[in-house]
C-alpha cells in the first residue's frame, strides 16, 4: 500500500458518523439518572472502548464468553482505525455529557466525570495532524514508529507474555493474531509516510536507535524468532499437537520479514532528511502538539514555563535534603550532583558485570520487595495481593528502553503484574537505587495500584491518567521511606531522594527540549551535572522525552498534587487524620485526573469529620 491515505482530519470527518464496528448503546433516559441507568451507560462505554483494544481484553483476562472473539484480534493501527477510535469517543462523550449525575452515588458520579475528562482530552489529541493518542493512557507520541513506539516492539512481547496458550483454540488464536501482525506493520508504514509528507520527521538520533532495534527484530524474525518460538514452546509444554512451527514460520518469514524491511526502508528515507534538532518546537504544528501533550500528561493547564520553574525550585529543595546524608557517609566535597556521581562509582554499591551481576540484580529485587511488603499494613486499611513477576526486557527492547517499567496483571490474577527490568548492562543499576525502583514500578507503585483499579468498573480499568499513575508511583516511593525501610540504610534513602530529584529534572529537561530549544546533549548534561544521574540511563531518558513529549512531566506534577491533597486533609482533619484512610481514599477512588482526585479527597474529608448534631 504505497499511496498516501486521506489526511488525518479528512479521515476523522469521514468516519465521524459511523464506525465499522457497531457501538454498544444504551437508551436515552430522562434526568436525573438512576444508578442502574448510569452503570448501564458506563458498561456500554467500556465495551465500546474494549472492542477497539482487543489485546487489553486478553491482558486483563476478560477475553472469554461474549468477548471470546477478542482473543484472535489485534488493534487496528491504520489511519482508518485511528478515525474509528475518535468517532467512538465522540459518540460516547455525547452520551456521557447528557447524563444528569445529581442523584448518583459518589463513586458512580466520579466514573462519569473520569470518562468525560479522558475523552475530551483524547479528542483534542485526535484533532492534531499526526501522532498516536493514548485514550486515558500515557504513551502519546507524534511518531508512529520510533525507538520505543511501534508494533515491532509491542506485538511480539504481547504474544509471548500475555496471550495464553492452554488449548488448541488458544494456539489457533495466536496464529490468527500473528497473521494480523504484518498488517499492523504495513498500516503503520502508511501513516509514517503520510506524516513525512506533512514534514514530520523524527530527529536523526532517534531514527538511528529505531533502525538498530528494527534490525535486531528483523534478524530474529528471519530465523523465526520469539514470535515462532513462543508458540512452539508453549504448545509443546501443553501437549497440543499440530504443525505450529511450520505455520508460524511461514507467516514470520513470508509476511513479517518483508513488512519489517519496508519499515526499515522508510526510516532510512527519513534518516536522509532528518536533523539532530530534538524538540517539537521545530516540527510542523509542534508547539500546538506539545501544549496538548503536556495537558494530557499532567491533566492540568500548566504552561511549559510553569512546569520548568516548578522543576528547578523542587530540585533545589531535594538537594538540600540530600546534602547532609552525603556528608554523613563521607562525601563532603563538591555539589550534590558531583557527589552523587562519585557515589555511583563506589564499588560497595555496584553489581558484578555480565550474567553474574544480572542474577544478583534479580535476587536483590526480590529481597527488597519482601521487605517492602512487610510494612504496607501500616499504610493501607484495604490491602491487595500485589501479584508480581519480575522479568527481563527483550533484547529488541533494551537498547531504547528506560531502566525499568511495570504494571498490573489480569483482573482474575492468572497473569501477574510485571516489573520489567532492563539488564543490557548491570551498570544501569546500583544497590542504592534499585530498592526505590522496585517501590515505584512494583509495590506499592504501579503493580499495587493497578490491582485496585482492576476492581473498578471496566471503563475505569481501561482508563489511566499519567499524572495519577506516575504521581502515585512517586508517592509510593515516598511511603516506603516514611515507613522506615531506609532507616538502617541511609544510602538507600539517598537513592530515593535522587529518584524524586530525577523527576524534577524531567520537568526542566522536557520543557527545555520541547519549548526552550535545548539540544539533546543539554538535556543529558543537566541530569548528569545537576543530579549526578547515570549517563547510560539518562541518554535513553532524554531520547524518550523526544519521542513522548510531555509524558515525563506527569510524574512530579502528579506527586506534588497528591501531597498537596494530603496536606489539606491533615490541616482540615487534625487529630482525625489517618494515613491508612487517606491512602485508601487515593487508591480506592481509582486512576483519575487531578481535578477529580481533589473531589475524591474532599469526599474523604467530609466523611471523616464528625457529623453535626441538630437539636430542637
Amino acid at each position: 500500500m504505497n499511496h498516501l491515505p486521506l489526511s488525518r482530519r479528512e479521515a476523522l470527518a469521514g468516519l465521524a458518523a459511523t464506525t465499522a464496528l457497531p457501538l454498544v448503546s444504551s437508551p436515552a433516559f430522562a434526568a436525573p439518572a438512576t444508578e442502574a441507568q448510569a452503570n448501564a451507560l458506563l458498561s456500554s462505554i467500556g465495551e465500546n472502548l474494549l472492542r477497539l483494544e482487543p489485546a487489553s481484553a486478553t491482558s486483563l483476562g476478560i477475553d472469554t464468553g461474549a468477548r471470546a472473539s477478542y482473543r484472535s484480534r489485534l488493534e487496528d493501527r491504520s489511519a482508518a482505525g485511528q478515525a474509528r477510535i475518535a468517532a467512538t469517543l465522540k459518540a460516547d462523550l455525547v452520551r456521557a455529557n447528557a447524563i444528569d449525575t445529581s442523584r448518583l452515588s459518589f463513586p458512580t458520579r466520579t466514573s462519569v466525570e473520569v470518562v468525560k475528562s479522558a475523552y475530551r482530552t483524547a479528542l483534542e489529541g485526535f484533532a492534531q495532524p499526526y501522532g498516536d493518542v493514548a485514550v486515558g493512557g500515557w504513551r502519546n507520541t507524534p511518531y508512529v514508529v520510533i525507538q520505543n513506539v511501534g508494533a515491532y516492539i509491542d506485538t511480539p512481547q504481547f504474544l509471548d507474555t500475555d496471550h495464553p496458550i492452554e488449548n488448541r483454540t488458544d494456539a489457533e488464536a495466536y496464529l490468527a493474531r500473528l497473521a494480523q501482525y504484518p498488517k499492523q506493520l504495513n498500516d503503520e508504514l502508511a501513516r509514517m509516510k503520510a506524516a513525512r509528507a506533512k514534514g514530520l520527521v523524527p530527529p536523526n538520533f532517534l531514527i538511528d536507535k529505531a533502525l538498530n532495534q528494527l534490525g535486531i527484530s528483523l534478524e530474529n524474525t528471519q530465523k523465526g524468532g520469539t514470535i515462532v518460538d513462543s508458540l512452539v514452546r508453549r504448545t509443546k509444554e501443553k501437549g497440543i499437537a499440530g504443525n505450529w512451527d511450520a505455520r508460524a514460520r511461514k507467516i514470520a518469514i513470508g509476511e513479517v520479514v518483508p513488512a519489517l524491511q519496508r519499515q526499515i526502508a522508510e526510516l532510512k528515507a527519513e534518516r536522509a532528511v532528518a536533523t539532530d534538532v530534538a524538540g517539537m518546537w521545530s516540527r510542523p504544528h509542534g508547539e500546538e502538539f506539545y501544549r496538548w501533550a503536556l495537558k494530557a500528561s499532567t491533566t492540568t493547564t500548566m504552561s511549559p514555563d510553569e512546569v520548568h520553574q516548578m522543576g528547578l525550585q523542587q530540585l533545589a529543595e531535594l538537594h538540600g535534603r540530600m546534602d547532609p546524608i552525603l556528608k554523613s557517609i563521607g562525601y563532603t566535597q563538591g555539589s550534590v550532583g558531583e557527589r552523587m556521581q562519585a557515589l555511583a562509582k563506589d564499588p560497595r554499591y555496584k553489581f558484578s558485570e555480565g550474567d553474574k551481576g544480572r542474577a544478583e540484580i534479580m535476587a536483590y529485587i526480590q529481597e527488597r520487595i519482601a521487605k517492602i511488603r512487610g510494612v504496607l499494613p501500616r499504610a493501607f486499611n484495604t490491602m491487595v495481593r500485589g501479584n508480581l513477576e519480575v522479568k527481563r526486557m527483550s533484547p529488541e527492547q533494551e537498547p531504547g528502553a528506560p531502566g525499568a517499567y511495570g504494571g498490573a496483571g489480569s483482573i482474575d490474577g492468572k497473569i501477574p503484574g510485571k516489573f520489567w527490568i532492563n539488564l543490557r548492562s548491570t551498570d544501569l543499576h546500583s544497590k542504592y537505587s534499585l530498592p526505590d525502583l522496585a517501590a515505584h514500578e512494583a509495590i506499592p507503585g504501579h503493580v499495587w495500584q493497578g490491582e485496585y483499579a482492576n476492581k473498578l468498573p471496566l471503563i475505569r480499568t481501561l482508563l489511566a491518567f499519567n499524572a495519577y499513575s506516575e504521581g502515585w508511583a512517586l508517592y509510593a516511593e515516598q511511603l516506603v521511606d516514611e515507613l522506615g525501610v531506609y532507616d538502617d540504610f541511609p544510602v538507600g534513602r539517598l537513592g530515593y531522594l535522587q529518584s524524586i530529584a530525577f523527576r524534577c529534572c524531567r520537568l526542566v529537561v522536557d520543557t527545555g527540549v520541547h519549548a526552550k530549544r535545548w539540544t539533546r546533549q543539554q538535556g543529558v548534561d543537566f541530569f548528569v551535572q545537576r543530579n549526578g544521574s547515570n549517563p547510560l540511563e539518562v541518554a535513553s531518558e532524554v531520547d524518550r522525552y523526544c519521542s513522548w513529549p510531555g509524558q515525563a512531566c506527569g510524574y512530579k506534577v502528579g506527586h506534588s498534587t497528591i501531597n498537596r491533597q494530603r496536606d489539606k486533609a491533615k490541616a482540615e482533619l487534625g487529630t482525625l487524620y489517618d494515613l491508612r484512610m487517606f491512602d485508601d481514599a487515593v487508591v480506592l477512588g481509582g486512576n483519575v485526573p487531578m481535578d477529580v482526585l481533589a473531589l475524591n479527597i474532599d469526599d474523604y474529608i467530609t466523611h471523616a469529620l464528625p457529623k453535626p448534631i441538630h437539636v430542637g
